[in-house]
């Protein structure tokens, strides 16, 4: 009995396999595997071409049977990972490349994909030591330069992450996406020509490149002969985009329909966009209703086992900036860290990372739970601040966990920022949104819906924390804005000082939907432009019942 395929066997199956006739590599592939159930080069093939075809599942079998056949080939160890992570199994991602890189340190690919790993899991740190030791192992690598600058822009070293792009483009000056994200990064930190220059070298480069389009296209005023307008219209009749790209170009006409005030067309694409956004994204309203439900539940316990919360004397103060997104929490983070003695950090994750399985019941809500939370979110806070000891953490849904910061955190003030409701609701429906979490924003309906349950659980906290939330509204603030402003920096007991009544001045970096916005003066009469589109509503926003 044979124990190998033939000579004859193997180059047919390299001759099917380097014509691109993948039909018959597989079927001879599967041929072989079967009758020599041990012989790796059938197996690798076979992986191979199930993934050149699309069958990441099958694929996913053959390269495990590769792997139990050679443990310790580090190249079988690399390639299972990437299936995995393909896959979106990270934790057996993490596994095979750190098998890999055991088996051959030098491997520059695997750190990197490692990196890519640690990021997808929200391991920033980790990642960037990653993509560090992949450049070490391999200077001329591009695509580590630039997935490390996303890395460090994640932790806001904005200059770090801009010589990281900058490096990525001089070693590959085609490279699209690098210039698109030295764009965001400039936008960032208010370079706003700079940012538009690099959007429209990203959309040379590559056309394709619809989340570039609609960053640029937000950055711009259009006019009727614009360019990239009548690309765009191109790229929207082309049936072979995906869904994903569809959703960013019907979000860049409506922009360019918005500057052109044909708000009929803006609308329709804005439909467009938000409805392709939704269905992508899966989202059920239902879901956010049990949250609301749960949070309100869970505060009971909470609040009983508050008092008995260790509580060790802390130098900063944290001050939490909530309300709905598009409310005007960014411009209030921006007048309040126009004070020499507040330093702004924008919107921080660490309420829902640590708070989460407390707020919602996954994690039983105990002293050692609830010290912990405390604990944990402080040492972030500390770790990221600079010499001011009184700090901004503007993340505007955390108001989901308003009871949870109350009892952990009686030293920190809270700054609720209302805005007209159809307003709020209507900036929703016109952004798209980085986040994943926010899928209520995609459907009118569902966006009055989010609203309500958003302003019953403020209700809520109100009632049930009397005089622990300050509410900053909006439209007043506009109007009149010294006077607020002065009402603002007292209530959080700062000395005066002028440069908080300017904002547009203060140079920090800004990483939310408002950072073109608020480099420019405070403008009074944005809570209205949602009228322009009453006529295609339906109505929708007339009704929204908010007492």
């Amino acid at each position: 009995m044979l124990k190998a395929p033939s000579r004859n066997q193997i180059d047919t199956l390299l001759k099917y396999y380097q014509s691109k006739n993948y039909i018959k590599t597989k079927k001879l592939a599967l041929v072989l595997t079967e009758n020599f159930p041990n012989h790796e080069f059938a197996w690798k093939i076979l992986s191979i071409v199930l993934k050149k075809t699309g069958k990441i599942s099958e694929s996913l079998i053959a390269s495990e049977k590769l792997v139990e056949i050679k443990p310790q080939d580090a190249l079988a160890n690399y390639n299972l990972g990437n299936t995995y992570k393909e896959l979106a199994k990270f934790s057996k991602a993490e596994e095979s490349y750190k098998k890999a890189i055991s088996l051959k340190p030098d491997f520059s690919e695997a750190y990197y994909n490692l990196g890519i790993v640690f990021k997808n899991n929200s391991k920033l740190e980790e990642a960037e030591t990653c993509y560090k030791k992949a450049i070490a192992l391999k200077p001329n690598f591009a695509e580590a330069y630039n997935n490390l600058g996303t890395v460090l822009e994640g932790l806001e070293k904005l200059n770090e992450s801009e010589t990281c792009y900058k490096k990525a483009i001089a070693l590959k000056p085609n490279f699209a996406e690098a210039h698109n994200n030295l764009g965001t990064n400039l936008e960032k930190q208010g370079k706003l020509k700079d940012a538009q220059m690099s959007y429209e070298k990203a959309v040379l480069i590559n056309p394709g490149l619809t989340n570039a389009h609609r960053q640029l296209s937000l950055i711009k005023k259009f006019d009727s002969y614009d360019k990239q307008y009548y690309l765009l219209q191109k790229l929207y009749l082309d049936r072979n985009i995906s869904d994903e790209q569809r959703c960013h170009i019907n979000f860049s006409l409506a922009k360019i329909h918005d500057d052109l005030e044909n708000f009929e067309k803006a609308f329709k694409h804005l439909s467009e966009g938000n409805r392709i956004r939704k269905k992508l994204l899966k989202y059920d309203i239902k879901e956010d209703i049990k949250l609301f439900n749960q949070v309100k539940l869970n505060f009971q316990q909470i609040e009983k086992i508050s008092p008995r919360i260790q509580k060790n004397k802390i130098n900063l103060t944290p001050i939490f900036i909530i309300g709905m997104p598009r409310s005007g929490t960014t411009l209030v983070e921006q007048i309040i860290s126009s004070h020499s003695m507040v330093t702004g950090l924008g919107e921080l994750p660490f309420v829902l990372q640590f708070g989460y399985p407390v707020t919602t019941g996954l994690l039983d809500s105990s002293e050692e739970s609830l010290t912990k939370f405390r604990n944990d979110y402080l040492e972030k806070l500390e770790s990221l601040r600079d010499k001011n000891l009184i700090i901004t953490d503007k993340m505007p849904q955390n108001f989901l966990y308003v009871g949870l910061i109350t009892a952990c955190f009686p030293e920190a003030k809270i700054l609720h920022v209302k805005r007209d409701p159809a307003a709020v609701c209507w900036a929703n429906y016109k952004q798209w949104f980085k986040s994943e979490n926010l899928g209520y924003s995609y459907s009118l309906e569902d966006i009055v819906e989010y609203y309500k349950l958003y302003n019953d659980l403020m209700e809520f906290w109100n009632k049930a924390l009397k005089n622990k939330i300050y509410e900053v509204d909006y439209e007043t603030l506009t109007i009149n804005q010294e006077s607020e402003i002065k009402k603002l920096i007292k209530y959080l007991e700062l000395n005066w000082e002028e440069s908080c009544l300017s904002p547009e001045k203060n140079e920090r970096n800004v990483s939310t939907a408002s950072n073109i916005q608020i480099r420019n003066k405070i403008f009074k009469g944005s809570s209205q432009k949602w009228k322009k589109y009453k006529p295609f509503l339906d109505g929708t926003l007339d009704n929204l019942d908010i007492k």
